[in-house]
């Protein structure tokens, strides 16, 4: 798989942020990177069905897509994943990588698997982004070690991703807990600074608070992500083997239509010009 991927690293890394922009053109797609799990009762949430169709029939397609779907929605790109290496499909195969990778790694971040996912019911908007943005921006390349193993065959992909949701929708009471009690530590002008980015200077949380906050949570976001690099390779890595291992190296000299580089024009001029369809979850404090 090598063959095909790292040759077209930057392309991954550049279009794994699609699905983000997509929510600036499709309603549909808000839905598709959160579950509010917490909806459902209490933890381990015995009530909401893994299943699809069997969750359709006890609360209705209306009412699991205004919570969110996101577990079911990685499962079928994992679908749409391994359909592209069966037909050998050199675009396809790009960009469901990219995508998939995408949502797996929401269903990492706890906040995307709780209904106060913005702390807007708890007086801590800006926590969403503090947590998935900040800390990592500020922390990752000093502190955070992201070398991770070889990945594995998932035989269970459905239970494996809704292993991940339950811890995330567990973490998520930590993640507003902490920061409550840490903000009462802190005066505001200790909290929050203003710094320059993009020539424009903007308000964020410290990085004295952003430090403090890192380690209140014990290496969390560390450990979320090294969980969700794992769990993408594997997710590659079983779609490709659930494919019957089909030699890739035939791919390695193409490269995307006119086609495809239109709709990525059109769907980042979309995402530069347009409003965001559903709820937003990044507003800074």
């Amino acid at each position: 798989m090598l063959v095909l991927y790292k040759p077209n690293i930057e392309f991954l890394s550049e279009h794994a942020v699609d699905p983000d922009k997509r929510r600036y053109a499709v309603a549909a797609e808000g839905p598709r990177h959160y579950i509010d799990i917490d909806y459902y009762g209490k933890y381990p949430y015995p009530e909401l069905p893994h299943n699809w169709k069997v969750a359709v029939a006890k609360f209705g397609e209306d009412s699991l897509t205004a919570n969110g779907i996101l577990p079911w929605h990685i499962q079928i790109m994992l679908n749409r994943l391994t359909k592209a290496f069966k037909e050998k499909n050199f675009s396809s195969i790009m960009k469901n990588s990219a995508e998939i990778g995408h949502y797996i790694a929401d269903a990492h971040v706890p906040l995307h698997v709780s209904s106060n996912h913005n702390g807007q019911l708890t007086n801590q908007k800006g926590i969403h982004a503090f947590w998935e943005s900040r800390i990592p921006e500020l922390l990752a390349d000093k502190q955070f070690d992201f070398f991770i193993g070889k990945a594995e065959y998932i035989k269970n992909p459905g239970d494996f991703i809704w292993d991940r949701i339950l811890e995330s929708g567990k973490e998520a009471d930590s993640v507003l807990t902490f920061e409550k009690e840490l903000s009462l530590q802190f005066p505001g002008d200790r909290k929050y600074a203003f710094e320059k980015r993009n020539n424009l200077i903007i308000k964020q949380y410290s990085s004295s608070y952003t430090t403090a906050f890192n380690a209140k949570l014990n290496g969390m976001v560390e450990r979320r992500m090294r969980q969700s690099i794992f769990a993408i390779a594997s997710f590659w890595y079983t779609a490709w083997v659930n494919a019957g291992q089909p030699d890739l190296s035939g791919l390695t000299s193409q490269t995307f239509s006119e086609s495809d580089l239109k709709s990525f024009e059109e769907l980042n001029d979309k995402w530069k010009s347009g409003k965001i369809e559903g709820r937003e979850h990044n507003e800074v404090p």
